[in-house]
């Protein structure tokens, strides 16, 4: 498998990948990306850098972005705020890739590629209703942190997430 920077030629299969699991998702009952977020972002994390894919042969099997800030980063009590920290955020595994141990080995990629970028923390969030992610940032070694961020959608929808983070 290799794993690198997503590119443009990338974005289209990308987009494919995340309908999968948005649909994947919401039969799940996990109502929480929509046809907006989070593939409406993904040009932008290309163009800044901070898309990064994981491949089988041609195929994406995985991706993720690591940005700089989180809108509700100051929501949780961390740690350790005064470190530089970088966020895992638009996490997602390929559907026909599931229950094959991607998750871990993704979140293994970012906690490296943090490290490698002087994060000394990586941090995230999640929603509080997906407890197949919360489940598999546990058992890889994430702490929950202290407080909630509540993330208002619209005036119909405000997702409360949970912020985690692991040492680097």
């Amino acid at each position: 498998m290799d794993f690198r920077l997503a590119v443009m030629q990338d974005l289209s299969q990308i987009k494919t990948v995340y309908t999968h699991i948005i649909h994947k998702m919401n039969h799940e009952h996990i109502p929480i990306w929509d046809d907006i977020y989070p593939c409406a972002f993904f040009e932008e994390d290309i163009r800044n850098h901070r898309l990064y894919v994981l491949l089988d042969n041609d195929v994406i099997v995985s991706a993720f972005a690591l940005c700089d800030t989180n809108q509700g980063e100051k929501s949780i009590e961390w740690r350790d705020s005064q470190c530089r920290a970088l966020y895992l955020d638009r996490f997602g595994v390929n559907a026909n890739y599931s229950r094959m141990g991607i998750g871990s080995l993704m979140l293994e990629k970012a906690k490296e590629t943090a490290k490698n970028l002087k994060a000394s923390y990586l941090r995230l969030f999640v929603a509080d209703i997906n407890n197949p992610a919360i489940q598999l940032y546990m058992k890889n070694g994430f702490i929950m942190g202290n407080g909630v961020y509540d993330e208002v959608i619209d005036a119909d929808l405000v997702l409360h997430e949970y912020g985690f983070e692991t040492p680097l």
